[in-house]
């Protein structure tokens, strides 16, 4: 059975969708099989690995509405052998409001996740920056999270904030939920500040803090840009490099549980 795993964080623009996309096309480099399903609106997760949102006819969206659509028949290929997708297109922004009048509606994409769970090794869900009823879904369905936090003062504003969500989706819908780790992004070292949010965040998390930091790297925005992953597009450059070193980190601690 796949391990789902939710990237969340509550700030945009903290490198989320970049370290969902990454180490995602990472895994499949160590052998493993990996579904993303982009269940952000504003879709950078299917736009960053070379698909059109809007032409897209079938999405995600489908899948969370429709009762009868299966999420195996909306699943696309990527460029990276092994990595699949169930992409997000514009119709997913209407999504928030129709799942209020659904029965267990925060159980919608874990129900639906169940018919493929067994076809990959990892499914990571790209979640949109706020706690709608989309992220909550996508907190229900996961077995873990991911929390990617900008080496930034604003960063930690948000913090406690997004550990109480956590936490309430663990008392009252998923109580098997964990906190698999928190990535360091867009680390700048010459950086005072940098330096200074890095110690505060590690004594915040303490040893939920994955050891690798990724740097403020231009090479990982124009991969992104050309819709690719970092390793298809430059895989000797420090972003690329940094992300290879997480994933390995993240799959050590996987095989020490």
């Amino acid at each position: 059975m796949g391990k789902i795993v939710s990237f969340s964080n509550q700030k945009g623009g903290v490198g989320k969708t970049t370290t969902c996309v990454n180490m995602a096309a990472y895994l499949t480099d160590f052998g493993k099989k990996v579904l993303i399903v982009d269940i952000d609106p504003q879709g950078n997760a299917t736009t960053g690995l070379g698909f059109s949102k809007s032409a897209l006819k079938q999405s995600v969206y489908n899948v969370l509405i429709d009762d009868d659509e299966k999420a195996s028949q909306d699943i696309v290929h990527t460029e990276v052998p092994n990595l699949d997708l169930l992409p997000s297109n514009i119709d997913l922004a209407g999504a928030e409001v129709e799942l209020v009048y659904k029965p267990r509606r925060e159980k919608v994409l874990k129900n639906k996740l169940a018919e493929v769970k067994d076809k990959y090794d990892y499914i990571f869900i790209d979640c949109s920056p706020s706690l709608g009823l989309l992220t909550i879904n996508a907190l229900t369905a996961a077995d873990a999270v991911i929390i990617p936090i900008q080496s930034e003062y604003y960063a930690l504003e948000g913090l406690s904030q997004l550990m109480n969500s956590i936490t309430l989706v663990k008392q009252h819908l998923n109580p098997a939920l964990e906190v698999d780790g928190v990535v360091l992004t867009m680390y700048d070292n010459r950086s005072l500040i940098s330096r200074q949010i890095a110690e505060e965040i590690k004594k915040f998390f303490t040893k939920r803090l994955f050891e690798i930091v990724v740097p403020r790297n231009v090479r990982l925005v124009e991969a992104s840009s050309y819709g690719k992953p970092i390793m298809l597009h430059d895989p000797k450059c420090a972003g690329a490099r940094a992300y290879k070193a997480l994933t390995q980190e993240y799959l050590n601690r996987e095989t020490k549980k």
